[in-house]
């Protein structure tokens, strides 16, 4: 085997040998995250296999990286660049428009503001305040505003950020939704949360990051709760695609203010086929048993890309990163935990 010193910008351009072993490497590592994920300690924790895929492919970064062949590195990036785009699009056979609909106009209207509020908000405060790479602070953002480690690798593809830029955003919005997790249900237990059933189950959806963080909350209280909360959240990732558009109109003026050469508009293809695949589904066409499968295989997609992103990271770029990213996501944090309650307040009041 020879020294790694593939270059990062490399597409695989052939199903060659060495293309095959790299995604097998990347599979590999991602069945392990799936076993370990099942383990009843592991569930207890609600940490999803796209997480551990991430830590799993950190320590092999940082481990034994440099001794696998250079010819595997093609592989590793269509883990974290193709398959990737493809999980997002087979992320629609989550939702149904039928759903969004259910939750009528509060749970539309909660959806849009908390993202559209705490995507300016983070933004703003990552870099005009702290200073922030630009792409660190709306990587952390946009997973604090949609739905966590999936809208940051959904995020990350429309800037082309690195690796690690990535890695550290992902590990400040588990590290906050894990706390949102057991936060939220203790305030309305303990009567801190004026707040009925189904407006909590509004609040829960409308400011907790990631999916599964959202079902935990919900049903830590009741099954009302739970279920307006799962809703309002998949609203929140329908989002997605809408929001991708606008970052990338806004990336291309920002550059065509800066460079006379007119950039084009960077449209992500994939967020427009997720909402079209969520409206297939929508149609109720195909088997249940089916979607439940398809659902299976796209979960195991995503932990592919999460595994073959941390396989790029390496812990040097954390320390380069400093305390920023987490503070960054600190003050998200705070906004959607006091700034979520008082709107869903207003909204269903």
């Amino acid at each position: 085997m020879t020294n790694n010193g593939g270059d990062n910008s490399t597409e695989p351009s052939n199903f060659s040998l060495g293309f095959f072993y790299g995604v097998s490497l990347v599979a590999l590592i991602s069945s392990v995250a799936l076993y370990i994920s099942k383990i009843s300690f592991v569930k207890s924790l609600v940490i999803s296999p796209l997480i551990i895929g991430i830590l799993l492919g950190m320590i092999f970064a940082n481990t034994i990286r440099n001794k696998i062949s250079s010819t595997w590195q093609p592989g590793i990036l269509f883990s974290a660049k193709t398959l990737l785009r493809i999980a997002i699009i087979f992320y629609g056979f989550r939702i149904t428009f039928q759903q969004i609909a259910s939750i009528g106009l509060e749970g539309l209207s909660l959806s849009v503001i908390m993202l559209t509020s705490t995507m300016i908000i983070g933004v703003l405060i990552g870099i005009k305040f702290l200073k922030m790479d630009k792409h660190t602070a709306i990587l952390i953002a946009s997973g604090s505003a949609v739905c966590g480690a999936a809208a940051v690798l959904a995020t990350e593809d429309v800037l082309k950020s690195e690796p690690h830029k990535t890695a550290i955003a992902i590990g400040t919005v588990v590290l906050f939704g894990t706390l949102s997790m057991f936060l939220f249900p203790i305030m309305f237990k303990s009567g801190i949360l004026n707040m009925d059933y189904t407006q909590y189950g509004l609040y829960v959806g409308g400011s907790i990051h990631e999916v599964a963080q959202v079902v935990a909350a919900g049903d830590a209280v009741d099954s009302v709760s739970s279920d307006t909360a799962v809703i309002v959240k998949m609203t929140r990732v329908m989002l997605i695609a809408p929001m991708l558009l606008v970052l990338g109109l806004f990336l291309m003026r920002v550059k065509n203010t800066t460079n006379p050469i007119k950039t084009p508009l960077i449209v992500p293809w994939f967020a427009i086929l997720f909402i079209a695949v969520a409206g297939f589904n929508s149609l109720d066409l195909l088997p249940k048993q089916l979607v439940t499968n398809i659902n299976t295989v796209d979960t195991f997609l995503l932990t592919m890309a999460m595994a073959a992103l941390g396989m790029e990271t390496h812990l040097g770029k954390f320390k380069q990163a400093g305390l920023k990213p987490v503070l960054l996501a600190l003050l998200i944090f705070v906004w959607l935990l006091i700034g979520g309650y008082l709107i869903t307040l207003f909204i269903s009041s």
